[in-house]
């Protein structure tokens, strides 16, 4: 490892971990995820406690809760101390703001199988995301949710790589998110918008590696050859660099409140035939700036 590298690492890791007065919270690993507990979510939350998850959430990207009893409506309502909540869209039946994350028996592919961050085509991509599993595949295991720490992986490139990437674009478009047999309404707009390659978060300041193989259609600065061979490689690092993340086993009634903009994601499909259910509740967020 470069020494740039093990700079990275050793900033990261060695930031001191906020107090909290109302939670108690352990870290999944150095870099990235830990798991929350001594607090009911069904229940309404205190403004400190409020401010604990708050710290908690800056400081570790990806928040675990397990056994938590809780209805649609206090899913929201725990959402909702976070910010707006994001419609679904395109609208579902039913609530427009609970997205159902559902796997049939036999499923030949599911949504989220790759690595990325969720909708970052729109104008202004979401804040974050509460996902309740409340049914795990019948098998008892499989379909792991891995994250990845995209400040991180902005940190432990070149300091030259990091300097070419702080003036460049991508386009991200809608059109690129496709599952098998899944068929967008006629009357969906498909969102297309650029964003910098590298984003600051609005809170702390920290500068992310904003692209994914998912939505980024192409860096408009740089020809289509030069776009390709740039993409791949940066598309390749949170699948190519385990330092990065931290995995989510889950289990029944598991909350799992993630920061979509420090973190990408991927949800392992590795229980076919079996089932999965739970649903989502994502947070509007702003304008992503350089």
């Amino acid at each position: 490892m470069e020494q740039y590298e093990l700079d990275a690492l050793e900033a990261v890791t060695s930031r001191p971990s906020p107090e909290y007065g109302t939670i108690t919270v352990d870290a999944l690993t150095p870099v990235i995820g830990a798991e929350v507990s001594g607090i009911d979510l069904s229940q309404e939350l205190t403004e400190k406690q409020r401010a604990d998850l708050h710290a908690a959430f800056l400081h570790h990207h990806v928040l675990v809760f397990r056994d938590q009893v809780i209805t649609s409506d206090e899913h929201k309502r725990l959402a909702g101390y976070f910010g707006e909540l994001r419609p679904v869209n395109p609208p579902p039946p039913g609530d427009p703001y609970l997205l159902e994350i559902s796997t049939s028996k036999g499923a030949t592919e599911v949504a989220g199988n790759r690595w990325h961050s969720d909708g970052t085509a729109d104008a202004e991509p979401s804040l974050g995301s509460m996902l309740y599993i409340t049914r795990i595949p019948e098998a008892g295991s499989g379909g792991d949710t891995l994250f990845a720490n995209m400040h991180l992986a902005y940190e432990m490139l070149s300091p030259a790589m990091r300097g070419f990437l702080d003036s460049l674009t991508a386009v991200h478009d809608g059109a690129h998110f496709k599952v098998k047999g899944y068929t967008l309404p006629p009357e969906y707009v498909v969102p297309v918008n650029e964003h910098p390659l590298v984003v600051r978060h609005p809170e702390t300041g920290r500068k992310i590696l904003y692209v994914n193989g998912v939505y980024v259609s192409h860096i408009p600065q740089l020809s289509d050859e030069e776009s390709r061979a740039l993409l791949d490689l940066l598309n390749g690092i949170p699948s190519s660099r385990p330092l990065l993340h931290c995995r989510v086993r889950w289990t029944p009634n598991t909350l799992v409140f993630w920061d979509n903009r420090s973190a990408q994601h991927h949800a392992s499909y590795d229980y076919y035939p079996f089932t999965r259910y739970g649903q989502r509740v994502a947070i509007n967020g702003g304008p992503l700036k350089a």
